[in-house]
C-alpha cells in the first residue's frame, strides 16, 4: 500500500441522505471518505441492476464499502461487481435468515404493498418505515436525513428489502449491529461487532463509536 490512502464510501440507508455520515472523521493521514446517495430507480430495475450502476460512482480501486440498513445490503450487492478491500455493513443483514420474521411474512403475503407509501411526505412515518423509530421529538432533525421522499423509490426499497436473497457474501464482510437495533433485532443476527445500547440510528447517535473503532476494523 505505502503511503497511498485508503477510500472508503459511505452508502445511506433507505430514504436517507448522506448527511447521516456528516460525524464520521477517520484520519485523513490514512483515509478518504466519499459520499454515495440514492436516486429513484429506473422502472422495473432489480437491486442487482441498480447496485452495478452504483459502482459507476466509486471511483478508486479497491475501496472499503460501507453501507447503513438497506445500503448495507446494496453494498454487498455492488461487492458482486467489483473488487473490494473491505465491506462493512452497519444495522443491516448479511443474509435472508437474519431478516426479522415480519419482513419474511411481508414476502410471503405481499402485505408490504399495502402500506400507504404514498404518505411518504409525512416525516413521521417515513421515519418509522427508514429507522423502525416513532419520532416526536427531533423531527426536524429527520426532515435533513430523511430526503427521498418518491412514491415508488420506497416501494421499490420495501419490495427490495423483504425479497432480499443474499447471493454472495465476501470474506471481507465485517457486520457492526446494535445491540437495541428495533428493525433488524440483534437476536437474528449472526457474527457481528455489537454495539453496547447502540440503536438502528446508532450510524447519527453514536458518531464517536465508529470514529474509535472504524480505523482499526478496516485495517484488520
Amino acid at each position: 500500500m505505502g503511503d497511498e490512502k485508503i477510500h472508503v464510501y459511505f452508502m445511506p440507508g433507505m430514504a436517507a441522505n448522506p448527511s447521516i455520515f456528516k460525524n464520521i472523521d477517520l484520519p485523513k493521514a490514512k483515509f478518504e471518505q466519499h459520499l454515495l446517495q440514492w436516486s429513484v430507480p429506473k422502472k422495473g430495475i432489480t437491486l442487482s441492476e441498480y447496485a452495478l450502476e452504483m459502482t459507476t460512482h466509486v471511483k478508486h480501486d479497491n475501496p472499503v464499502l460501507l453501507g447503513v440498513s438497506f445500503g448495507g445490503m446494496l453494498v454487498q450487492e455492488m461487492a458482486r461487481h467489483i473488487k473490494t478491500r473491505k465491506v462493512i455493513v452497519v444495522s443491516s443483514v448479511k443474509h435472508e435468515s437474519e431478516l426479522p420474521k415480519r419482513m419474511l411474512f411481508a414476502r410471503y403475503t405481499k402485505i408490504h404493498k399495502l402500506l400507504p407509501t404514498g404518505l411518504v411526505n409525512n416525516v413521521e412515518l417515513l421515519a418509522k418505515y427508514a429507522f423502525g423509530e416513532t419520532v416526536t421529538k427531533r423531527l426536524e432533525l429527520y426532515e435533513e436525513y430523511l430526503s427521498i421522499r418518491d412514491k415508488y423509490y420506497i416501494d421499490w426499497s420495501l419490495d427490495n428489502i423483504v425479497n432480499w436473497k443474499c447471493r454472495y457474501c465476501p470474506d471481507c464482510l465485517v457486520h457492526i449491529h446494535g445491540e437495541k437495533d428495533a428493525v433488524f433485532p440483534i437476536g437474528n443476527i449472526k457474527d457481528c461487532i455489537p454495539v453496547k445500547n447502540g440503536t438502528h440510528t446508532m450510524i447519527i447517535h453514536r458518531a464517536k463509536w465508529f470514529n474509535e473503532h472504524l480505523p482499526t476494523i478496516i485495517l484488520q
